[in-house]
């Protein structure tokens, strides 16, 4: 018979509520900068390393792969074995591998390293939410959820800006030693302030006095297999041919992983890394879908942007990142505005809005060229997109944490973290292949101004897509539903995110 888990207990005004936000915010922020940042560094390191393109998107992807595949063992290794301990082994691991990446001597040696540092990630990014939710007395939840949704978008946006600076006044090799102090900070608050907490219903009695713990290796494998080779065939394709027998077999594997994973965890129940039972609320399954959508819309804007302001317009990349950061004071301001506005009238609407907004930002940028104002050209677009994503990131995630019982809270996060990188990974493997931007491409000015002009055809039509997807099946459950139980959209009593 296993103990009941002592009850949240952590306030926003103490010292241990603060530094348990303090840790999540800087953990989850060195995961979501080097999400993006890279994209900045990406025209520097290419030139340095001697890139081409299927090298650009492995270097992102072999982050987003690892990061897609394995998130959702993370969190269900945190649920089970103690939040706080998986995610501090992240950390170390995410920060190790990040040296690794700026001691890079080749594409190879740093694709590597970017696989490593992906699956470190996977180990702390879904901790660096499930111990808030965890961890926080319910009154205080929703206003913890919502700093650290602020926070760490804003951390998300402040990459390209950070980044620039860094490659400018540097190398691009320091966008990865920056994790170093950031990480002694979060060991640090973890250590002094972070209490453990776990999912202590997934432990299985195994005689008296034994507890036997199962974890599901076998889906993650399958998982990371079935993205792995989707996403091979989509980058290698230009290179070797759409009927070559490496990018078809490519192709097999991973689709034949995909089905193999789904009979899995189907079959395992409540011991598979994913129980299937969490998508019976149409919410989740929906949201998870809208996630991909979305992510992979917002994945192939950031790869493609800041190569093309400075390979076509010939902006510094400092420049580069100043251009996007308007993004981050919207993000500031408006995450919790989102989120409280979410939780009075519900997800549907700034779900179906926030998207259009992005969209129209996307097709204003479109007509960026050499010679661009910043404030006439650039500003604009940025600016609807970055309010537009204002609009959808609070909403999305508090309406995923609703939509399960709260002693899922790590793999719930686990999955819709899996969802969005997915989502960016595909958008990475697929948007040069639909454009035909391969090789050397990303150097020739016209070249790549006529694939950036495509993605961002091929990116506003996915925000689209997903509006229309949330003005048609996310709906607002009655005010009385109870927010510890699934339900089909987010209860009225839910925190913002």
């Amino acid at each position: 018979m296993t103990r009941p888990a002592p009850a949240p207990a952590l306030r926003m005004g103490t010292a241990a509520g603060r530094g348990t936000l303090l840790a999540a915010v800087l953990a989850s922020g060195m995961v979501f900068l080097d999400s993006t940042v890279v994209n900045v560094a990406l025209p520097k390191l290419g030139q340095d390393l001697g890139a081409n393109v299927a090298d650009l998107q492995w270097t992102v992807n072999g982050y987003l792969l690892m990061l897609a595949a394995f998130v959702l063992l993370g969190g269900a290794l945190g649920d089970r074995f103690g939040r706080r301990r998986v995610f501090l082994i992240g950390v170390a691991w995410f920060t190790t591998a990040s040296v690794l990446c700026g001691l890079s001597q080749g594409t190879g040696w740093l694709i590597a390293a970017r696989f490593l540092q992906g699956a470190g990630g996977a180990l702390l990014t879904p901790g660096s939410l499930s111990v808030l939710q965890s961890s926080f007395h319910p009154d205080d939840r929703g206003r913890a959820i919502g700093a650290w949704a602020g926070l760490s978008g804003v951390s998300t946006a402040l990459g390209p800006f950070i980044g620039g600076w860094l490659i400018d006044a540097l190398s691009w090799r320091w966008i990865f030693f920056l994790n170093l102090p950031l990480a002694v900070l979060v060991v640090l608050a973890t250590l002094r302030w972070v209490p453990e907490s776990r999912d202590e219903s997934a432990s299985r009695t195994a005689g008296p006095g034994r507890t036997r713990r199962r974890f599901d290796v076998l889906g993650a494998l399958l998982g990371a297999l079935a993205l792995a080779g989707v996403t091979y065939a989509l980058i290698d394709a230009p290179a070797r041919g759409y009927d070559s027998a490496p990018v078809l077999i490519a192709a097999l594997v991973g689709v034949l992983a995909a089905v193999a994973f789904v009979l899995l965890e189907r079959r395992r129940g409540d011991a598979a890394m994913l129980p299937t039972g969490l998508f019976s609320s149409r919410l989740f399954s929906v949201l998870n879908i809208f996630t991909v959508v979305v992510y992979a819309a917002l994945g192939g804007f950031t790869f493609f942007f800041a190569v093309y302001l400075q390979n076509v317009v010939e902006w510094s990349a400092f420049r580069t990142g100043i251009a996007l950061l308007p993004m981050t004071v919207l993000l500031l301001i408006g995450s919790a505005r989102a989120g409280a506005l979410s939780a009075r009238i519900g997800p549907r609407l700034p779900l179906s809005i926030g998207p259009v907004v992005s969209a129209a930002g996307l097709l204003l940028l479109r007509g960026v060229g050499p010679g661009a104002s910043y404030w006439l050209d650039v500003l604009p677009g940025v600016l609807l997109f970055g309010l537009g994503l204002t609009l959808v990131v609070a909403p999305l995630t508090a309406s995923v944490l609703a939509a399960v019982e709260d002693r899922f809270s790590g793999v719930a996060s686990g999955f819709n973290n899996a969802a969005s990188r997915a989502g960016g990974l595909l958008a990475v493997a697929a948007l040069p292949l639909l454009v035909g931007l391969s090789g050397g491409g990303y150097e020739q000015k016209a070249e790549l101004t006529n694939a950036f002009r495509g993605a961002m055809t091929w990116c506003a039509g996915l925000l689209l897509a997903g509006a229309v997807l949330a003005l048609v099946l996310v709906h607002r459950p009655p005010r009385d539903a109870p927010p510890s139980q699934p339900c089909h959209s987010l209860p009225a009593a839910t925190p913002p995110k």
